[in-house]
């Protein structure tokens, strides 16, 4: 049993190998269309659930702003091929999934103080998409489970005592050891890329910076980054302005955002 799982993970493993923008080394199990048809059908779902706000200035500011990083993306994809969604909530929270959905809640707004930090955070959400960051997150819960599996069977093959104190301990070291560091890398890589993105856009990538020193304010009381699938706001502050030279010359090549709010 142990050895036909670990065959079935090494098969996997060497079978979906890609690679990210950044030169980063992923695992990516699922085809785009499968991510495409889940994102759209969790997009039709949060629809059905969440009230959409109708203020047309809001939708038509949040959808220009859409528009302007969705035309700098690989392929060059039609704005019009993107469903853009504003949600009516206090939520401080904005997302993008495969097949082209963005939805942004109205609570977000109040962060993002300005058309640029509002850019900032769609060409973060945008980024986590064109990364394939759903894929590895989904890819590496996979093969996390088929790993405990073979745990599992091999200290059920020793008969060793406490077998189940031993399996909630790597189940920890899963969370803890891979799965939330993961994340956060994520989290830095859709930084990184989304800042080009919005640069690319014609808005300024300092605003990203100054974007976090918002989110800060907001987020008190927040857990410490290694109990985190998120970068604390000083760690992905300190990332954005190390990042200011390798997307300052896209801002200054770029056709000045127009969208106005």
């Amino acid at each position: 049993m142990k050895r036909s799982l670990a065959v079935v993970a090494l098969a996997l493993f060497i079978n979906a190998c890609s690679t990210s923008s950044t030169g980063r080394q992923q695992i990516t199990l699922f085809s785009a269309g499968e991510l495409n048809k889940m994102g759209a059908s969790s997009f039709e779902q949060l629809k059905e659930k969440e009230k959409i706000y109708q203020d047309s200035k809001t939708n038509q500011y949040v959808r220009c702003i859409s528009d302007d990083i969705i035309q700098q993306l690989p392929g060059q994809p039609k704005a019009s091929d993107w469903e853009v969604v504003v949600f009516d909530s206090e939520q401080v929270n904005a997302f993008a999934l495969p097949g082209g959905k963005i939805g942004v809640y109205t609570g977000i707004l109040k962060v993002a103080e300005t058309p640029a930090q509002l850019a900032a955070i769609i060409g973060h959400e945008v980024a986590h998409v064109i990364e394939q960051h759903s894929n590895e997150r989904m890819s590496s819960g996979q093969l996390a489970q088929i790993g405990l599996q073979a745990a599992d069977a091999a200290l059920a093959s020793q008969n060793v005592q406490n077998r189940n104190a031993w399996m909630a301990g790597l189940g920890l070291g899963l969370q803890y050891g891979v799965l939330m560091p993961y994340g956060r890398t994520h989290e830095s890589e859709a930084d990184i890329v989304g800042q080009k993105l919005m640069a690319k856009a014609g808005y300024d990538p300092q605003a990203a910076i100054q974007l976090w020193r918002n989110m800060a304010k907001v987020s008190k009381g927040a857990p410490p980054e290694f109990l985190s699938t998120h970068p604390s706001s000083d760690t992905r502050i300190r990332q954005l302005t190390n990042n200011l030279p390798n997307v300052n010359g896209d801002y200054q090549a770029s056709v000045k955002g127009q969208c106005r709010r």
